[in-house]
């Protein structure tokens, strides 16, 4: 990529592209706030742990006030609650022909596209399984689907370029004209993983568990009303299937769905949700307001009713906030909405 690639925070998702970008030959830069980290990645190196792979590779790593020169390529891999400062800080390094790859979960890709310009934002969808472990640690868990596309769904020049480095890392990497079919349906799932993280089991165990199936089930078919209401059609992958969750569908396509998810999810080194780590290890605040409670606005616009989403929402904060346990019964609070 010509200017090389800035990639904007060096965690779980950005380290993972960098280390493997970097022992292609291509030229990366990686910036994070962690200077241990940032140390480690440039002088020992990453070390990419887990059963997809295991290497080490000396990553080129700065801390953002060190950062200098301009970029045309720029990954963002930073949590939703840090685009804004994380754009503001990017945006005299970003070349006026140059854009900003959204890497990160929910639909920040319109809030970069407000910040840096429609024209300079491109979006991505990404399924893979991975943690920062600890400085210099990052655990590779499991293959899952990448996806890039435009958010005008025009596909360029440089959409086929990045397309071709993401198949660098991910050889069954999709170029999409409908990047937002996949961050939506990313969105239905994504409800749902929130869920797993109000107890302390594996995501598989959550998916597995038919008591609480029909809160699962009732949060995607939220996140499903408010896409359709938005005239996007969300796109299926790795076992989430969102037709399984729309108005007219039966309760058996969803289960079938919830069972190839926990199907999915038994097949990785990463049990548990980054959502859950934030929440039990790392314990700071999750993505919650970025991811669903944009999604409780947009669906309020559409007259779109989402009171598990809400309730959702309310939980999180609980554990957060130290009001309530990791627990089923936390979990099951979410069910008694529905009765």
């Amino acid at each position: 990529m010509k200017n090389g690639i800035l990639i904007w925070g060096a965690g779980a998702i950005g380290g993972v592209l960098g280390a493997y970008w970097a022992r292609a030959g291509q030229s990366v830069t990686m910036v994070d706030i962690v200077a241990d980290h940032v140390t480690a990645c440039r002088t020992e190196g990453l070390k990419i742990e887990g059963p997809v792979e295991e290497f080490t590779q000396v990553v080129d790593a700065v801390l953002p006030e060190e950062l200098a020169g301009t970029y045309s390529c720029v990954v963002l891999a930073v949590k939703a609650q840090a685009t804004a400062a994380a754009v503001a800080s990017i945006l005299p390094h970003l070349r006026e022909d140059g854009f900003i790859l959204s890497a990160q979960n929910g639909l920040n890709e319109k809030m970069i596209a407000d910040l840096a310009g429609a024209h300079r934002t491109m979006g991505a969808f990404v399924n893979y399984g991975a943690d920062w472990i600890e400085p210099g640690r990052i655990l590779f868990g499991n293959r899952g689907a990448v996806v890039v596309g435009e958010i005008d769904n025009v596909i360029r020049e440089r959409t086929e370029r990045m397309h071709k480095l993401l198949q660098i890392f991910e050889p069954d990497a999709v170029l999409t004209d409908d990047i937002w079919g996949y961050l939506w349906g990313k969105m239905g799932y994504g409800a749902m993983l929130f869920a797993t993280a109000l107890t302390s089991d594996s995501m598989t165990a959550n998916f597995a568990d038919l008591e609480r199936g029909p809160a699962l089930m009732g949060l995607a078919r939220e996140v499903m009303r408010t896409a359709v209401a938005e005239g996007v059609i969300p796109k299926p992958f790795n076992g989430f299937e969102p037709k399984a969750f729309m108005p007219d569908a039966a309760d058996a396509s969803a289960l079938k769905s919830l069972a190839d998810l926990a199907d999915f999810n038994s097949r990785t080194a990463k049990t548990h949700t980054g959502i859950y780590r934030d929440l039990a290890v790392r314990k700071r605040k999750t993505e919650v307001d970025q991811q669903l409670g944009v999604i409780v606005e947009i669906a309020a616009g559409h007259g779109v009713d989402t009171p598990l989403l809400r309730r959702l929402i309310e939980l999180i904060h609980d554990i957060e906030e130290g009001r309530r346990d990791m627990s089923v019964s936390t979990f099951h609070e979410l069910t008694r909405v529905m009765s």
